[in-house]
Formats: C-alpha cells, sequence, structure tokens
C-alpha cells in the first residue's frame, strides 16, 4: 500500500510486539517484520539453547537492526531462558526477604548480561508491585515483598542492575497489581485504594522512573475512583498517572493484549 494508509499501517505496525511458536523465524514473521513491525516476545517455547536464541536473535535482525526482542525474566519462578529447568537467580520475595539492594543489582546485572549476550534487549522485569493481598493469584512472590519502601529500593536496584548490561529495563504492573484477588489473565480485577494505598502502590514505580527505567507496563487492572476501564486502556491512568503526576517520558508498554481481563471487555 502506498501513500497516507500505509504510512499509518507502518506506524501502527512499530508499536507492536508479537509472539510467535517454536525456535525458528517463521516466514510470516519476517513479512511482519519488513512491514514495521516494532519486534517480538520470546517465550520458553522459542527457547531451546543460549546458542539457538542467540541465532534467533539474529535472524529477527537480519534487515533491521533496530528491532526489539523482548522477554519475560524476572528470576525465581519466572524464566524463559532456563524454563526447562528453573532459574539460576533468586526470585525478588528471596531478594527481598535478605534485602540488599547491592545483591539485587547484581543479580539483575547478572540477568542482563545472560540476555544481552543472546541479543535480548528489553527484558520485562523487575515487578514493582507491593504484595500486600496474601489471596493474589498472579503476583505472590513474584513481589519483593508486602512494604512499599523496601519493594521501591529494591525495584530501584533492579532497574540500575539491568539496564548497565544494556538490557532495557520494564517496571510492571502500572499503577500496581498487588492489591487484586482475581488473576487478570482470566478476568478484570478492581484494586479499591484510598490516598495512603495509592501512595503505597505508586512508590515503586517512583522509584523505577527516579532510576531511570527506559519503559513501564501497565496493569489490565481497574483503578477504583481512577477510571472504569483498565488502566492499560486508561487515559486518567496513562496520561494522568503516568505521565502526569510521576514524569514519566519513556516507553510504555501494555500487558499481553490476549489477557481476558482485556480481551473480554
Amino acid at each position: 500500500r502506498s501513500g497516507l494508509s500505509g504510512e499509518l499501517e507502518r506506524l501502527a505496525a512499530g508499536c507492536l510486539l508479537a509472539g510467535f511458536e517454536g525456535p525458528t523465524v517463521p516466514d510470516s514473521l519476517l513479512r511482519a517484520l519488513e512491514a514495521g513491525l516494532g519486534g517480538v516476545v520470546l517465550f520458553a517455547w522459542n527457547v531451546e539453547s543460549r546458542q539457538q536464541v542467540a541465532q534467533l536473535s539474529e535472524a529477527l535482525r537480519g534487515d533491521r537492526e533496530d528491532v526489539v526482542v523482548g522477554i519475560d525474566e524476572e528470576g525465581g519462578d519466572v524464566t524463559r531462558l532456563e524454563a526447562d529447568r528453573g532459574s539460576s537467580y533468586p526470585g525478588n520475595w528471596a531478594l527481598g526477604t535478605v534485602d540488599d539492594p547491592a545483591l539485587t543489582e547484581e543479580v539483575a546485572a547478572a540477568i542482563g548480561a545472560d540476555l544481552a549476550g543472546v541479543g535480548v534487549n528489553l527484558d520485562f522485569a523487575p515487578v514493582a508491585d507491593v504484595n500486600v493481598n496474601p489471596m493474589n493469584p498472579i503476583v505472590g512472590i513474584r513481589s519483593f515483598g508486602s512494604d512499599a519502601a523496601l519493594v521501591a529500593r529494591h525495584v530501584a536496584a533492579f532497574v540500575t542492575g539491568l539496564q548497565r548490561s544494556g538490557v532495557v529495563a520494564c517496571a510492571k504492573h502500572f499503577p500496581g497489581h498487588g492489591d487484586t484477588q482475581e488473576d487478570s489473565h482470566l478476568e478484570l480485577p478492581t484494586v479499591e485504594r484510598d490516598d495512603e494505598t495509592a501512595a503505597a502502590m505508586l512508590l515503586p514505580f517512583r522509584a523505577a522512573i527516579e532510576a531511570g527505567v527506559r519503559a513501564v507496563m501497565t496493569a489490565h487492572v481497574r483503578v477504583a475512583g481512577l477510571d472504569d476501564v483498565p488502566a492499560t486502556l486508561s487515559k486518567a491512568a496513562i496520561d494522568g498517572l503516568l505521565r502526569g503526576e510521576l514524569g514519566f517520558t519513556g516507553v510504555v508498554v501494555t500487558d499481553a493484549l490476549e489477557m481476558r481481563a482485556v480481551s473480554a471487555t
């Protein structure tokens, strides 16, 4: 296509990170990259070995050096590179329990070095949620803890370590998924808040921004008193809160769009 519609389609494609199945790049994805697709997200089903992921990244960037290769590599329970045997690194809850930010920074730097070594340049980490609800089915030990100040200092340390290794950090899930009992993969959770809980929820994201985080991921949660739609789709959450009140000028990334909190609504 040519003209304005073609340019708009290319600009829109540049905002998308696609998933695909298997350890090699499908022809359909190569065509999408030629048409301007911004990049890809790798999952465990894309990973066979470190060497294979490095070759995959190289193939994805065959014609365009600017292709983003993202992954969820949090350490602990959430790993893609080591999904077959479990992460070599302690997860956030363990790091928060030790409460040594210097250690958290070094763990993140090591994860970053692993990712950079296989051509990944965006990591959807750290989790910046404060796990205040023990019934939370989606955050749990992926959080650094239930104290906002503790979570904030470890989020900042993780961001610093990861980006020191040349990999973009992405604090998630804004404005906070820690006080929910529902799983946003399955339904739309609502976060109740007052001024005190709102301030605590945002504290780790403030810390991430102060540490220079390059990206923030939105949560598919409805925040009572802020908007009736999920934060991912909310001007009040993104423009008002994240851009306005917190002053974030980096890249805003959505959580996966096939999650039912968005796809079913």
